[in-house]
């Protein structure tokens, strides 16, 4: 589990922003600073990998819903629409504006502090959510080993436990940051490099340009939902900027290189087992790669995907919620939440208030079925990156002098075509939603308006305690 905290020392950072973007650190002790280590190249190559995938853990969705020759050809081009323009404006705003906060900042800066706090809403809560996701599909290839997880009470009891086991991990200051990342990505992917060696002579060309069963309904909700959530959440890294050895170098470069590594890691396995496994598309629910492992190697390689897929569901889960618990923790450091949510554990120093929060949520959705959760999650996300597309285009525009590290080799009108082409996507994301996900995206949206206006009403009052240090609009 990364710590998302950005604790740049004043002198590098102030090298790197603007003069009226104050240094908002959570923990700014003379040993913190003294104690801390950079982030190198290839730790942070895996790390990145971590907060967007951590395997093909949850691809084989998009073939139960399209057929091979779709899921296919989504993994394949689907990175060029959205993973590449959402890498590209991570490493430009990372590198502009490293503090504490991350996305949070660059809405903050481009459009106000409403907006800051609206974005902090939208990431905060689509991060949660598609957390939940983990101890699922956790349980999902560990109910193919013991049964009776499947489904009632043992499933929801398992679920539970997981995930409150996991909260107190990351209480406990588990962090899953440079060469353990790299462990990690080993472990999860080993069978999988395995796998599709074996299965090199059992392939089948022709099965991977077919339509899906005849008679079988498309279901394009769930299988652009399952593409988007595979592919996103780039950005959760642009808090950690301030932890990047020479970020104006290594954070475009990472980014280049986890965009890559982590397609690959997709598409490998699923041309593999496409290829080699003749099945009924009905099959490829949560979790069917295991299956396909047994009936291409054996129940050796079945079990050794099965502790992969809880390897990487626990360090896609730890890094995550990692982030989001700081993500709380700088927000307060800015002044968007009180100073209560900044409070860290006397024992392990980790922000116990953003942990505790975020468990709770986590367990209040995880009992909606996976597609319900991903597709709540996407609405969310899709919401967070619309502001954050039009906060990158209107600082190119409001602030051209500022000084970027990294700069996306384009003039205003070619990001403008950039960030059109994945908006248009989120859009349609949006507009297939069902309205359970409405419903649920609106609540939290009011929810997100309110709490800024309460947040506004507390200062004037004094009823809660804030930090001086706020990022003026």
């Amino acid at each position: 589990m990364p710590n998302h905290e950005s604790t740049m020392e004043p002198s590098s950072k102030t090298a790197m922003v603007p003069q009226d973007l104050p240094v908002t650190t959570a923990a700014t002790t003379t040993t913190a600073a003294t104690n801390r280590k950079k982030l190198t190249l290839i730790p942070l190559i895996f790390l990145i990998y971590f907060e967007v995938a951590g395997g093909p853990f949850g691809e084989e969705p998009a073939v139960q819903a399209a057929g091979p020759l779709f899921a296919l050809l989504g993994f394949l081009i689907f990175p060029f629409i959205w993973s590449v323009p959402e890498a590209l404006i991570t490493a430009e705003l990372s590198t502009a504006f490293p503090g504490n906060g991350g996305y949070v900042i660059w809405a903050d800066r481009a459009f106000g502090p409403f907006w800051g706090s609206l974005m902090g809403t939208w990431k905060y809560l689509s991060g949660v959510i598609n957390i939940a996701a983990f101890p699922v599909l956790c349980i999902d290839y560990m109910d193919k080993i013991i049964p009776a997880f499947e489904s009632g009470w043992p499933r929801h009891l398992a679920i539970s436990i997981s995930t409150l086991i996991l909260s107190f991990v990351n209480y406990t200051g588990l962090t899953i940051v440079g060469y353990a990342a790299v462990l990690l990505a080993v472990a999860s992917l080993s069978p999988f490099i395995l796998m599709c060696l074996i299965a090199i002579p059992k392939i089948h060309p022709h099965r991977w340009l077919s339509l899906g069963r005849k008679g079988v309904e498309k279901d394009w909700n769930l299988f652009f939902n399952t593409l988007f959530w595979n592919l996103n959440f780039w950005d959760n890294v642009s808090t950690l900027a301030g932890e990047v050895d020479n970020p104006q170098k290594t954070f475009p470069v990472a980014l280049f290189v986890a965009v890559i590594f982590t397609c690959l890691a997709y598409l490998f396995p699923l041309f593999a087992v496409i290829g080699s496994v003749n099945v009924d598309q009905t099959r490829w629910g949560s979790g069917f790669h295991a299956e396909a492992a047994e009936m291409i190697a054996g129940k050796w390689l079945k079990y050794w995907i099965e502790v992969g897929a809880v390897l990487s569901g626990i360090g896609l889960f730890e890094a995550q919620l990692s982030s989001y618990g700081y993500q709380l923790l700088g927000m307060a450091n800015l002044g968007f939440l009180p100073k209560f949510f900044a409070l860290r554990s006397s024992r392990f120093n980790t922000p116990w208030v953003g942990i505790l929060l975020s468990t709770v949520i986590i367990l209040a959705v995880s009992f909606m079925n996976f597609t319900d959760i991903i597709a709540s999650a996407n609405f969310l996300y899709s919401l967070g990156m619309l502001l954050e597309f039009s906060a990158f285009l209107w600082l190119r525009r409001k602030l051209p002098a500022l000084k970027r590290p990294y700069r996306v080799p384009m003039r205003l009108p070619g990001l403008v075509i950039m960030c059109l082409i994945p908006s248009g996507f989120l859009v349609f994301i949006m507009a297939i939603a069902t309205r359970t996900v409405y419903l649920i995206s609106g609540l939290m949206t009011v929810a997100g308006i309110g709490w800024y206006f309460l947040m506004k009403f507390c200062k004037s009052k004094k009823f809660c305690v804030f930090s001086t240090i706020e990022v003026e609009g």
